[in-house]
């Protein structure tokens, strides 16, 4: 099966985000795929790109992992001027009456909450009305559903809504104490010098990641006996639990995307190697991929780099330019091999 998978970039400075293109072959045609849409700008280049590179106007699937602005907000632009077949969004709003004992403000009401929370995910809320003015199909991303030849494998239906949505930092203030207690950014402030070898690693074990990185889709699925993970801005958490779901993820795994453009709190060596296998790896036998900011100082982080590459990776980094992942498409003129990043055994976190 012939395929490709484009890693934009999102923005021209720190922030990073997601906007991926992709699409594979079916019975000789293409089926095309959009995953995160970074920001309204991202959009408009997401739109070029596939009218460009995959001479169409038709997505068949579009999916947001999660509500973040960076991830969510250019979809609008791509199901405006695209023909979109299907749209693929968590809507908390529609499960209220499952999660609003969750809270601890006694006086909210279904359709209080439901406004609520339709405010909070002000991103995404605007993609379910724009499929609905156009009869765009809507699904959720739950843990178990098809997405063309992509498994959800993250979240689940039940930890999205009784665990996830709870703890979110757009939602009302729960009834018990948050599972998040820093933020990612916070952590991320703290700059060390770090001293790695091959063999000796210092990725930590106790990152925390926020319930709203770690309601990101997580999928999968296998082209050519070769393994593709794609993995939003999950954690440690949601790895460990697509993991538990599909325990097999290592064997033939060719092609992963780095959660959360490589921060250092959405992964520890253990769930590291039990997706990409045991540390010490020479042959660079899998390929990495890094969505982050073209001035980004807190992504990718070099011990992140370091503990895919020691892994079988090859790492490489969008930092403000469109990379490709291929097999059996054609080249593209002006499109080059991408350098990827080197291991560094002396480094700034």
């Amino acid at each position: 099966m012939n395929y490709e998978i484009d890693f934009l970039p999102v923005g021209n400075g720190d922030k990073s985000g997601d906007a991926i293109c992709l699409r594979w072959q079916e019975d000789e045609k293409y089926k095309v795929m959009v995953i995160d849409g970074g920001t309204k700008e991202s959009g408009e280049k997401i739109v070029e790109h596939i009218l460009k590179y995959y001479g169409t106007k038709t997505v068949d699937y579009v999916l947001n992992t999660h509500p973040d602005q960076d991830h969510a907000s250019g979809l609008s632009v791509v199901l405006e001027k695209l023909t979109v077949k299907e749209l693929w969004i968590h809507r908390p709003w529609n499960h209220t009456k499952v999660i609003i004992d969750y809270f601890e403000d006694g006086r909210i009401t279904e359709n209080s909450l439901k406004e609520r929370l339709e405010k909070s995910f002000k991103y995404v809320k605007p993609l379910e009305d724009i499929a609905n003015e156009k009869g765009i199909t809507i699904k959720e991303p739950y843990q178990g559903k098809q997405i063309g030849i992509f498994e959800v494998l993250s979240p689940s239906k039940n930890w999205y809504l009784h665990e996830l949505i709870p703890d979110f930092s757009k939602t009302p203030k729960q009834k018990v104490e948050s599972i998040s207690t820093e933020s990612d950014s916070l952590i991320e402030r703290v700059i060390n010098w770090i001293a790695e070898t091959f063999d000796k690693e210092t990725l930590k074990t106790d990152g925390t990641t926020s319930s709203d990185n770690e309601s990101s889709v997580i999928l999968y699925t296998k082209i050519n006996e070769k393994g593709i993970l794609l993995s939003g801005d999950a954690g440690s958490r949601a790895l460990n639990k697509a993991h538990e779901y599909k325990n097999n993820l290592s064997d033939n795994l060719g092609f992963i995307q780095v959660p959360h453009h490589g921060s250092r709190n959405n992964v520890n060596p253990d769930i590291l190697d039990k997706i990409l296998g045991d540390k010490g790896q020479k042959n660079e036998n899998k390929t990495a991929f890094i969505s982050a900011g073209k001035e980004s100082s807190t992504h990718p982080r070099q011990s992140v780099v370091n503990a895919f590459i020691r892994r079988g990776c090859k790492v490489v980094q969008t930092k403000g330019t469109s990379k490709r992942h291929r097999n059996g498409t054609p080249d593209r003129e002006g499109w080059s091999t991408a350098e990827p990043l080197e291991f560094k055994k002396k480094f700034q976190e």
